[in-house]
């Protein structure tokens, strides 16, 4: 065979191969309201397994402040062409790090393992920006108390709602309230996190399920609310009709007053001749 011969048969049988292939949709999990992240082509979907996939919390959510914050996703369900993914955790852009750590301030970095209510394992790693230098004490000062306020939070939360609390800047203002005794703090900042341990999860049949009867729940609302706007419509159209045959009425009883008053006056003239 001519070397141009097997050059076509190899693109031929590449050509083949992703033929052979499907796309499938990458779905966030539940804590990121099952958003899609994108689409991957798959032979099988046992390939698909444990594939990671990156997104900024603006690709889900819209909200361009928060285009500096990558979350990490790893794929571990498949449900006929939507392969579902569980949060493997997030960092911080270096170029957003680059601008909060200037000259003549102190950025104090710690790390900490924390369990979430419903047994989630993560390693927490924030970070402290200060607007002056600080002494080694004030440092070993301010990571005690993160790490304190991080463990907290942790156990009184599920993984979803801890996550929240970092990607909306609840946890770092935390921090940030229970250490300016200590020292003032410009900033703090969840700058990265890793699942260690996958902890408890609902089935994503169930999610699914919660998910449509929420859904249908809206419309079910929705319906009523634009059957009570008509309602109200028809009730101020029908009050304002009744208002303007009211006013008919009064103009021609007072146009009827005004003939026999005419008429009276006439006839009494008419006696006086």
């Amino acid at each position: 065979m001519s070397t141009k011969a097997k050059s076509l048969a190899a693109a031929r049988k590449m050509k083949d191969r992703w033929r052979a292939k499907e796309w499938y949709r990458i779905i966030a999990p539940e804590m990121f309201n099952m958003s899609l992240l994108g689409e991957t082509p798959a032979d099988v979907p046992e390939n698909l397994m444990g594939r990671t996939m990156e997104a900024t919390v603006q690709d889900l959510t819209g909200d361009f402040s928060k285009m500096h914050i990558k979350l990490k996703f790893k794929v571990n369900d498949i449900r006929g062409l939507d392969a579902h993914t569980v949060f493997m955790g997030h960092d911080l852009t270096s170029d957003y790090i680059r601008r909060l750590t200037r000259r003549r301030r102190s950025k104090t970095d710690t790390t900490v393992d924390v369990t979430t209510k419903d047994g989630w394992e993560l390693r927490v790693k924030p970070m402290a920006i200060s607007e002056q230098r600080i002494q080694a004490s004030q440092r070993t000062a301010v990571r005690n108390s993160m790490d304190t306020t991080l463990k907290k939070a942790a156990s009184e939360n599920t993984v979803g709602e801890f996550v929240k609390m970092i990607m909306g800047g609840d946890l770092g203002r935390m921090m940030a309230s229970n250490s300016k005794q200590i020292v003032p703090l410009k900033r703090v900042e969840i700058r990265k996190s890793e699942v260690h341990r996958v902890g408890s999860m609902r089935d994503i049949a169930e999610v699914l399920k919660a998910m449509e009867e929420e859904e249908a729940e809206r419309e079910r609302q929705a319906a009523e609310a634009e059957q009570a706007a008509a309602k109200a419509a028809a009730q101020a159209e029908a009050e304002q009709a009744s208002g303007e045959e009211d006013e008919e009425e009064t103009v021609e009883s007072e146009e009827l007053s005004e003939t026999e008053l005419a008429e009276e006056a006439e006839e009494a003239e008419d006696t006086k001749e």
